[in-house]
């Protein structure tokens, strides 16, 4: 596995490093309030009595995982809270890759970066099944892709970084593919509530013990810090996942799960509904400057990103830094998505400064 660190990283220091006023349009984490709830659940646990302070059970605090199981419709057995999305991805593969005879993990191409990554530092081997020019992932090339080889089959939807959304008919046909080949399908769901399309369909619509789902709280309570997330495994695999999650983490925090808690039994649906329009209007206010720029464009039906590409002006890491020192706007390079978006330039409208960071482009271009 390369040891290279993730492009993510050097366009962030390469923008922290640059003179003048720039605009992360890098990051994924969310620059509004959280709910208030959670903040209130911090304040009474800092004044719970000592002994709160100290581990709690390896798989989770027991009520929040009730209260995820409920609310996904699976048993209490299943959930196992996580070190944010991240580890939750990452114990998933480990246990597709397990149970299976094979060492392929099929990915979308584009693909978030850290899944290839992972696969490798897993002892996998990573295969692309690219998708249409406005990202869907048609089952069909999947099934031409799939063999006894397969261990996993790896989507993210709402996608990132395409926008796509996986709606009930994709998902059960990924599924019966899994289930065909004896694969596993993780369906990383992490933008959940940011559907704008109306089509999201989890893979937990489809009742089968080929399919597993990782999720976080980190983008819909904007908690990018908090790293609670969760995964929910069939039965056969909660023993695997349970043991790697306590021999890498031993347990998670206490006080953050706490607070997720307290949020997720609090907060009304305004709170995500108010959050989800947001992220409508920047979309909206992104693209249009776009347009002026001449720029090709993704409109994403789910999630935060927008990907761009300018003309004569391919996505690479040295077009990237150009603009954080010409334009003052920072993105990231399309190149790090996978080769079939290698033209493109990837924006996180999380910043109240989207609108601003457009005109700029707009200008430049």
């Amino acid at each position: 596995m390369s040891n290279d660190r993730p492009l993510f990283f050097q366009v962030m220091q390469y923008a922290d490093r640059a003179d003048g006023d720039v605009i992360n349009m890098v990051s994924g984490s969310p620059d509004w309030e959280p709910p208030a709830a959670l903040r209130e659940g911090l304040v009474e646990y800092a004044d719970s009595e000592p002994d709160a302070f100290q581990y709690q059970p390896s798989e989770g605090l027991t009520k929040l995982r009730a209260e995820i199981a409920e609310r996904r419709g699976v048993e209490l057995e299943q959930v196992v809270v996580t070190n944010g999305g991240a580890e939750a991805n990452y114990l998933a593969m480990a246990a597709a890759l397990e149970r299976s005879a094979g060492d392929e993990v099929l990915l979308t191409d584009p693909v978030y970066p850290y899944y290839p990554r992972k696969t490798e530092l897993l002892g996998g081997t990573p295969a692309s099944i690219p998708v249409d020019a406005d990202g869907t992932l048609d089952p069909a090339q999947v099934r031409d892709a799939a063999s006894e080889e397969t261990a996993a089959i790896v989507v993210t939807t709402p996608n990132n970084p395409t926008g796509a959304v996986y709606d009930e008919q994709t998902m059960r046909a990924l599924v019966a593919i899994a289930e065909d080949v004896d694969a596993v399908v993780i369906s990383d769901e992490v933008y959940d509530h940011f559907d704008y399309s109306g089509t999201f369909t989890s893979a937990l619509a489809v009742d089968s013990s080929h399919r597993i789902v990782t999720n976080s709280f980190s983008k819909s309570m904007a908690i990018t810090g908090f790293r609670v997330g969760y995964v929910v495994v069939p039965e056969e695999l909660v023993d695997a996942v349970q043991t790697r999650h306590m021999l890498v983490n031993v347990a998670g925090s206490r006080p953050a799960q706490y607070a997720v808690l307290q949020a997720l039994r609090e907060t009304e649906t305004a709170y995500y509904r108010e959050n989800r329009e947001r992220m409508r209007a920047r979309i909206d206010a992104f693209t249009s400057g776009l347009e002026r720029a001449g720029a090709e464009y993704t409109m994403p039906d789910g999630g935060f990103y927008v990907l761009a590409r300018f003309p004569d002006f391919p996505g690479t890491l040295e077009n990237v830094e150009q603009l954080i020192d010409d334009v003052g706007v920072a993105g990231m390079p399309g190149e790090a998505f996978g080769r079939t978006r290698e033209e493109w330039i990837r924006f996180a409208l999380l910043s109240p400064r989207s609108e601003e960071a457009a005109g700029r482009l707009a200008e430049y271009f």
